[in-house]
This record gives structure tokens, sequence and C-alpha cells, in this order.
């Protein structure tokens, strides 16, 4: 086993990394840029490194800078978390020139899964199914001729893509030049390639992935999925596990075909699986996510599993220490991403200091945070704050535990999405589980809908709860009319919390 492993990471993920690091009695490695010298992963961590300024490009990204500090450290290994390197096959390459682990799948695994269209063909290959589509990137010609073939409407997507960047929904041919330009543009400048290829789009899908782990001795466990359909411009939002659509002869064959991908790719580590699947339930493959994921506590809390422990065992050479005979799911586990945005203002960035803080507890509530009371959610890097993950028996008690944990959830000093999660969680269709990919954006514009219909004074009651979460003073009349709102429940809490009647 390691004696000492280097994160590079901040924030919540790195917080994350160093407490798995020191139950396994491993040494933890910090680096930081300026704006994250007195973060709290640099204050968990056993030594900190400095690497640059706040930029990413002249810190977190830096892979020399990096690799100095893990020779200078003596660092054994270097774990990368998710984001910034965690799936740059040249980060593991030059980790494996400098004779430092990498806690993560081989580099052949990432150059071929970080390409759509060779993860297409290696499902393809491995007889899993896949969304109808093109294997190749496309020039611009061959995308209008490819996209009459198949027909409207289409997904376009970034061949390096991921996050939801260089993807476009094009539902008719005259949409189709501009969505070029600018996926090319996006994924350009994301990826440093413009290759695009498309898709057929599956209307109304669910978007549920199949966690793995794989070890590298041939042996290879899937721990269930998780369903991430509430997203937003194709970033989860809110995750859970089990799929409210599942049984066990879907998630079987789900598990296996994720298995399956993964050994013909000659994969290792922890991964993830992801899916679409319709509205007859059909499973199509649709990307590997070849890192620790950001929801992967769902799937701990459901199967006592530590996964970030079981991907620093692999990289050492272990054997799984879990068989598929081992893994059951025991109730029912959600996850809510607390972004430092302003969710009814289009969900703009809100960085700043936190000038208060209050965590939630209680059986069954877990917070994996980066931040205390006083700290700085910087403006040069993703806006997420925490991640409030709870467990119930079910998914009813899950539900009825993430209200209960939200409401004790306080930040002050910036806006965060902790509102929107509360309404979500309020939301009936979401209670029923009767959702899909599109959901957020139905939320939304049922939003903006009653914001117009009740007035002015709940617009100003909506903000300063996101604010601070205090009433403010109530007015003389509450506004009428929300009868005819289809979205009643809605606009009526927003009364009660803004009018006194």
């Amino acid at each position: 086993m390691f004696k000492k492993v280097l994160i590079a990471n901040r924030s919540e993920i790195a917080v994350r990394i160093i407490r798995a690091c020191k139950e396994m009695g491993i040494s933890t490695v910090a680096v930081f840029s300026d704006v994250d010298r007195d973060s709290l992963h640099v204050r968990y961590a056993d030594e900190a490194y400095h690497i640059g300024p706040a930029p990413a490009r002249e810190s977190y990204l830096r892979i020399d800078k990096i690799i100095d500090v893990a020779k200078r450290a003596k660092a054994d290994a270097i774990h990368p978390g998710y984001g910034f390197l965690a799936e740059n096959p040249e980060f593991a390459e030059a980790c494996e020139r400098a004779g430092i682990v990498f806690i993560g799948p081989p580099k052949e695994a990432i150059v071929d899964m970080g390409s759509k269209t060779v993860a297409r063909q290696t499902a393809m290959k491995a007889g899993v199914p896949v969304i109808p589509g093109t294997m190749e990137p496309l020039s611009d010609e061959e995308i209008f001729a490819k996209a009459r073939e198949i027909g409207f409407p289409i997904m376009l997507k970034a061949v390096a893509g991921g996050g939801g960047k260089g993807m476009r929904l094009i539902k008719s041919e005259d949409e189709l030049s501009s969505a070029i330009r600018l996926a090319r543009s996006e994924a350009k400048s994301a990826f440093g390639d413009d290759s695009l290829y498309i898709e057929k789009y599956i209307e109304n899908p669910r978007h549920v992935e199949m966690q793995i782990l794989v070890d590298t001795h041939g042996n290879g466990i899937w721990l269930g999925e998780r369903e991430c359909s509430i997203q937003r411009r194709h970033q989860k939002v809110i995750e859970e596990a089990p799929s409210v659509i599942m049984d066990e002869d879907l998630r079987k064959r789900m598990g296996e075909a994720a298995l399956k991908v993964a050994f013909a790719s000659g994969y290792f580590s922890a991964g993830t699986v992801e899916f679409l699947v319709d509205k007859n339930r059909n499973f199509y493959f649709l990307e590997v996510n070849t890192r620790l994921q950001v929801e992967h506590p769902v799937t701990e809390m459901v199967t006592g599993i530590d996964i970030v422990k079981e991907m620093i065992s692999i990289a050492a050479g272990e054997r799984l220490n879990y068989s598929q005979e081992d893994v059951r799911m025991l109730g029912a586990s959600m996850e809510f991403r607390i972004y430092a945005e302003d969710p009814f203002n289009n969900f703009v960035p809100s960085p700043g200091k936190i000038t208060g803080l209050r965590l939630p507890g209680g059986p069954g509530v877990r917070v994996d945070s980066g931040v205390f009371e006083g700290s700085v959610v910087p403006m040069e890097y993703d806006p997420i704050v925490a991640k409030l993950i709870v467990w119930g028996r079910d998914r009813k008690e899950a539900v009825e535990r993430g209200k209960r944990a939200l409401k004790e959830f306080i930040i002050k000093g910036i806006k965060t999405t902790i509102p929107f999660h509360k309404l979500v969680l309020d939301h009936p269709n979401f209670l029923a589980g009767r959702f899909d990919t599109t959901f957020v954006d139905t939320v939304i514009a049922e939003f903006e809908k009653t914001k117009e219909k009740v007035g002015f004074e709940i617009a100003l009651a909506l903000s300063a709860i996101a604010e601070s979460e205090k009433v403010p003073s109530a007015p003389k009349v509450c506004p009428e009319g929300m009868g005819m709102n289809p979205w009643k429940f809605f606009g009526r809490k927003l009364l009660m919390r803004s009018c006194w009647i």
C-alpha cells in the first residue's frame, strides 16, 4: 500500500480523498493556488505546497508543477479527483514517466473512452446497445447528410466531450448551421478538439448510470445504478439510488453491460458507464466517465462500499475486496449539489465570502464540503460548495430527510441552490418519480410563470429567502389569481412564506 498520496485537486473532493487516505494510514499532500491558501483541504492535509496563481491553467492544470511537488514530497501516488486533470491521458503518462502511480484507469482507456466515437465502437463490439448515430467524426457537409438520413431531432456532440460542453439538441435543419458553428467553437475551447458526431435524440429520456469497480487482476463488479435525470444544461443537479424505474432484471442487464464495456476497453479502477433509458425501458450506451464521479457518495450510502478506498487499493495492485454477490443496495439515497449560484436568476455564479454557515446533521445525513464560515468561494473555479447526501429506508424517507436537512442547511454571504432543491422536493412529479432530463427546464419555466402571476411581492420574498432564510415583512393584501396556475402548490407555498394570512 502507498505511504504518501498527493491529491491533485481542491475543495470538497480533495477533502473527501484526504479523509479516505487518513483512514487507510496514508499520509497526504495537498496543492493549492493563491486563492486557496487557507482552504479546508490545505488545512486537512499532512503537507501542502503552493503551485501558482488562481487561474487553473497556471496552477491546477500545470502537470509539470504537480509532478515536481510529488517528487519533492516523495509521494508514491497521485489521486486526481474529478475535473482538472482527472481524465487527461497526458497527466497519467507523466505520472508513469516520473515513477508515480496514477490512481485511475490506464492512459489507453482514458484516451479510448474519452473519444465518444471510439467508446461507441467499443460498446457495439461488446454487444452493448448504442443510440443510432455515427461512429466517426464528421465534416459539416457530412453532418447535414447524416442528420437528414437519421431524421430530426438529433444530438450534436463533441467527440472529446464531457460535462455537456460541445453538445446541442437540433430539432430542425434550420438550426443546424449555427449549432455546428457554436458546438465546434465550444469543443475547441474546452477540449482542444472541434470534432463532432451526431446521435438520434431519444425524446424524454432518463439518464441512468452504473458504478463499476475493476481491479488489475481481471475482477470486476457493478455497484448498482444512479438516477441522474435531474440536470441543467446537461449538468447533474440531484442524483439518487436506486432509480424508480429499475427492477432486478434491468439492473442486472445494465450492470453486466457496463462491465462488458470496461473489459472491452482494458479498463481498471473505479468508473461510471452512463446510459439513456427510453420510455419503454430500453437502455442505450452513452459514455464512460473514466474517473471518480461527483455523485459517488449516493452509491456509497446504499451499498456501504467506500469507492475512494477501493480506487486507491486497486491502484496499489490489490484485488477487489468484494465479489458481485457481496453487493447489496439497501434503502434509498439522494445527493443535492449545493452550488454558489443564484437559481432564480438563470443560475448565475455567486462567488464571495461565506459570512455564516450551519451544516445539517442527524441520522442518515452526510455533507461533503470544502468550505467553512469565513472562507471565500473564488470565481475562478467550479462553483460547487458542498454536497448534501441523505439516506432513508425507502425513497419517501430519503425525500423527507432531504427536506429536513435542506431546511437546516444555512449558508450566508452568497446565493446558493439550496432554495431550488427545496422546491424540487415539493414538486408532485418529482415525488411521484415522473421526470426525465427535461425536468429542471420545466420547473424553471413554471417558476417564471408563477412569479409573474403572483406579483412583485413574491419575487421579493423569494429573493430574501434565498439569501438569508428570513421572511420579509408581510404585505397587507396577498396577491390573488392562483386558481388558474397549473402549479398551484408552488404559488401557494410562496404566498404562505411571504404573507401572513
